[in-house]
């Protein structure tokens, strides 16, 4: 080298001196941070994708945290549902307590009175005051809110409607048809005469409820052998009436459907009726319907119909069940508790489930009556001696408060709990992948900051040398 302007081997070794500081920095900075990924500049593709999955991961931690809050209500629902239960149980023992009228002393009767009112209350009570955060969860506020259902040309067509899960778009609503596909039945059997025949005869009369055996002497005129069946009709399930015209008495179940069912026989004389399945017993007809084009569960004039999109029960009007053909459209419009519980926003990450009222005047059904009516003053107070409607009320209501435990258990069990589980797992893979993608291999950047020491210290060397080489040059001025 015999040029000292430019020292081309010094701007080589500082140009790889450079090189290797940077690398040095480099794995000092990720081992000092744990991240590969620092800046963008790192690795940019690698970048977007780790951002979009740290998206993902904030978006599944919410969904599981949902889930949770979500747990966390519906536990608290449950357990005040839990104790409606055993008030159910308290108020049907002093009703059938109450039934043993010859063993009680009115004051008694008035002290049972007295204890059933304060069971409707405390039912109430907790319908009003059970709250989460404020928000009430059993007076009927997380409840699905619909319209048409009381209006319209079908107006009675519903008699109960019970909403457990829909999915309502977002200021929209949820349509539903309801069509009858088979006319719903009374059990029926015809007896044609106007009077008991001579010898009289003595008959067993059977229904749903009970059986009764009723004696009619020679001549009893077809009207006062009505009167009597009607009389057990409560125990019996069987009612009865007579056709002047048609010189016949139709005996009919009180209820309609399969499990309804009538049986008229002579266990003395002579009484032959006809119309039914056997010779002396008929059945009756559950309606048919179709709900949103969907063949429904029935039984009676009961419905159910379960779908992902729509789940409820209802009970249809018996005008309205034997009309085949007829239809009743009405909305689901808005309410119900409803849960994000899903990584990705929207109407299918939307979890819902309907939670009634269950105040007293909620809990029962139109058709037998409502739980408030067993208070004092009310149509099946104890002194009403109404035992076996009271009882029937009392055994409805738990079932529907009961339906609801099992419908919050089933949601808590197999919607939240295994959505927890399937969000726990994929997040467990998600953030295994960013992981890959951002976080530092310490074991591969230790070794790359030891080849970096010591090209750093190499290169210095170098330049340290490489500066020094053109001081050979003074050599030629000696002489």
């Amino acid at each position: 080298m015999s040029r000292i302007n430019t020292n081309v081997p010094s701007l080589v070794a500082a140009h790889v001196l450079s090189r290797n500081n940077a690398a040095l920095n480099q794995a000092l900075e990720r081992l000092s941070t744990g991240l590969r990924i620092n800046k963008g500049k790192d690795d940019p593709a690698g970048l977007i994708a780790s951002e979009t999955l740290r998206g993902e991961i904030t978006a599944i931690r919410s969904a599981i945290d949902n889930a949770n809050r979500a747990n966390n209500v519906l536990s608290i629902t449950e357990g005040a549902l839990q104790e409606v239960n055993a008030l159910m149980l308290d108020l049907e023992g002093l009703v059938d307590r109450t039934a043993n009228s010859a063993g009680l002393s009115s004051e008694e009767v008035a002290a049972n009175q007295l204890q059933i009112d304060s069971i409707l209350d405390s039912i109430n009570r907790i319908a009003g005051s059970t709250e989460f955060q404020g928000k009430k969860l059993l007076n009927g506020t997380l409840d699905y809110t619909t319209s048409g259902v009381t209006t319209g040309m079908t107006a009675s067509a519903i008699t109960h409607l019970q909403i457990t899960s829909a999915r309502v778009p977002t200021d929209g609503a949820r349509t539903v048809v309801v069509e009858v596909t088979q006319s719903a039945q009374t059990a029926r059997l015809t007896y044609s005469g106007s009077s008991i025949g001579a010898g009289g005869a003595t008959l067993q009369i059977g229904g749903k409820y009970g059986t009764e055996q009723l004696s009619f002497a020679s001549g009893t005129a077809a009207a006062d052998v009505v009167t009597a069946v009607n009389a057990s009709k409560e125990l019996t399930g069987v009612s009865a009436t007579y056709s002047a015209g048609a010189n016949q008495i139709y005996f009919n179940s009180t209820d309609y459907g399969s499990e309804a069912f009538v049986s008229v026989e002579a266990i003395d004389g002579t009484f032959t009726v006809t119309g039914g399945d056997s010779s002396t017993k008929d059945y009756g007809v559950d309606v048919g319907l179709k709900i949103n084009g969907t063949e429904a569960t029935t039984k009676g004039l009961d419905a159910s119909t379960r779908t992902s999109s729509l789940s409820l029960d209802m009970t249809v009007a018996a005008t309205f069940a034997q009309t085949v053909g007829s239809t009743k459209t009405f909305s689901i419009t808005d309410g119900g508790a409803t849960f994000s519980i899903a990584p990705t926003l929207g109407i299918n990450s939307m979890a819902s489930l309907g939670i009634q009222n269950v105040s007293t005047g909620s809990l029962g059904r139109g058709n037998i009556g409502y739980l408030s009516s067993l208070g004092s003053g009310q149509a099946n107070q104890l002194s009403s001696e109404n035992f076996e409607t009271a009882q029937r009320i009392i055994r409805e209501a738990s079932k529907q408060v009961s339906g609801l435990r099992g419908r919050i258990g089933a949601f808590q069990k197999n919607t939240l709990d295994s959505t927890v589980n399937a969000l726990s797992v994929a997040l467990e893979n998600v953030v295994a992948a960013e992981s890959a993608i951002r976080d530092t291999d310490f074991a591969e950047e230790t070794s790359k900051l030891t080849r970096a020491q010591i090209l750093v210290n190499s290169s210095t060397a170098v330049l340290q040398l490489a500066n020094a080489q053109p001081r050979s040059v003074l050599s030629l001025f000696g002489g």
